[in-house]
């Protein structure tokens, strides 16, 4: 099969099943806000399995679609391009009833770095959710941008700039939750703050700062230390800039949270910006990095 489609459908029946869901998501028209049905899945359902799911070591990965499922209406993930750049998920959902869109990092899939396809994919995904006011909710767990000449040579700042582009023009609600890794550039571009997100969370595992602190360590002092110094200052970096704390300090991070909380908060911070409305200044339209 092509692994760009967007949906795969088993046979007739199924892809017109598929096509009246994603149907449901989307309101009538663009000036129509997103969708709202009835739901019985309680607001605050909290989930104990969410607090030991993010392993302790930074370097283990985890598979992000048990957060997304534990947290949205009724475990149900209606997933967009599955087959494609795994290493970041997008996909519709409900929570407290009402359509959102989510775009998440896949730490079980090349860590969950941004390359060109999955920065290409996810881009597309936020301004298709923002031409039709369904508000964005995005977990972050990114150690940054995929290295190599492949990726230079593919045009891997163009392609990013793509992603950055899409959730800073995005006028829809913009809600991210941090659970681990945010380094770096691909930090930024992950619906942080500086893209004017509305709410900002972390968890107290995220790690949110330039690079990792090995990364750091052997960058700043080099051949300067022994083994042993080197740890330490490994250490030391870790507890002053690789948790949430810092960012949280300094207003990146609105608040931290347990993860079990993460329904009950995000369902609050939705009704907490169901009523945004942003007026650009007057253009015939923006320049994004084609």
């Amino acid at each position: 099969f092509v692994i760009g489609a967007h949906f795969i459908g088993n046979d007739d029946e199924h892809t017109l099943m598929m096509i009246r869901e994603l149907l449901s998501f989307l309101p009538l028209n663009n000036l129509d806000e997103s969708p709202v049905v009835t739901t019985l899945d309680p607001v605050d359902r909290s989930d104990e399995t969410l607090q030991t799911l993010i392993p302790s070591d930074p370097n283990k990965p985890y598979d992000m679609h048990q957060i997304i499922l534990s947290v949205i209406d009724d475990h149900h993930f209606f997933e967009v391009m599955p087959h494609y750049a795994k290493n970041i998920i997008t996909g519709f959902a409900r929570l407290g009833g009402k359509s959102i869109g989510i775009v998440a990092n896949q730490p079980d899939h090349l860590a969950g770095v941004l390359d060109i396809n999955s920065s290409l994919k996810a881009a597309r995904f936020v301004r298709f959710c923002d031409a039709f006011n369904i508000p964005l909710i995005t977990f972050v767990d990114v150690p940054g941008f995929l290295p190599g000449t492949v990726q230079e040579f593919g045009g891997i700042i163009k392609h990013g700039a793509k992603l950055l582009y899409a959730y800073a023009e995005a006028t829809v609600p913009k809600i991210t939750v941090i659970t681990r890794k945010a380094y770096g550039g691909a930090y930024d571009v992950m619906a942080s703050k500086h893209l004017a997100a509305d709410v900002n969370y972390a968890y107290p595992t995220a790690e949110i700062a330039v690079m990792g602190p090995d990364g750091a360590v052997n960058i700043i002092f080099r051949n300067e230390i022994d083994e042993a110094a080197r740890a330490q200052k490994v250490e030391d970096y870790r507890d002053n800039f690789a948790n949430p704390y810092k960012a949280a300090e300094l207003g990146y991070i609105d608040e931290i949270i347990y993860p079990r909380e993460t329904r009950r908060k995000l369902i609050h911070a939705l009704d907490m910006t169901k009523t945004k409305h942003e007026v650009n200044p007057p253009k015939k339209h923006g320049n994004i990095p084609l």
